[in-house]
């Protein structure tokens, strides 16, 4: 099971990643520094399969947020290489939450509970739609206003269901 954990910054650098001898992945992949400037920096690789929210493009000097899974192998070096599986451009308009939900559609950690209205699209990676219900699966849920309590509440417009 995949224990999405984040981190946020600035992006500092942005770079090409090798991942095989003879170049026949040249281009595929791409190294993205992250500074969350309190003296932690994160490498992100990120890979073809790498999911970027609302398909934006990233810059050096913009603000993100990048999810990985905690329970994946990690190479012991510094700054910390971690596979991005999710990216978020940070934007003031909407929030992103990327968790497993359970089946009263409350986030892992608690912090976020879901009201689903006929307005909510509920869609898979691909942007095709997804028909069941999305309750005890990993979520990627962009929402606007939420309330003040714990778990705060929020109807979603967007949730992408994250199949692996």
């Amino acid at each position: 099971m995949i224990n999405f954990t984040s981190f946020s910054g600035r992006v500092t650098m942005i770079s090409d990643f090798i991942t095989s001898q003879n170049g026949e992945d040249e281009g595929c992949y791409t190294l993205l520094s992250v500074d969350n400037g309190a003296g932690a920096l994160v490498n992100f690789v990120i890979s073809p399969t790498t999911y970027f929210v609302d398909q934006v493009i990233v810059s050096v000097g913009d603000q993100v947020t990048g999810y990985y899974d905690a329970n994946a192998p990690t190479p012991l070096i510094f700054p910390p290489q971690l596979r991005a599986l999710v990216m978020v451009k940070e934007n003031a308009s909407q929030n992103v939450k990327v968790d497993f939900f359970n089946n009263e559609l409350i986030s892992r950690d608690g912090q976020l509970r879901l009201n689903l209205s006929p307005y909510t699209q509920i869609v898979l990676a691909n942007g095709q739609p997804f028909r069941k219900n999305p309750s005890e699966r990993n979520l990627i849920v962009i929402y606007g206003p939420s309330t003040k309590s714990i778990p705060a509440q929020t109807t979603p417009y967007r949730i992408v269901v994250w199949c692996s």
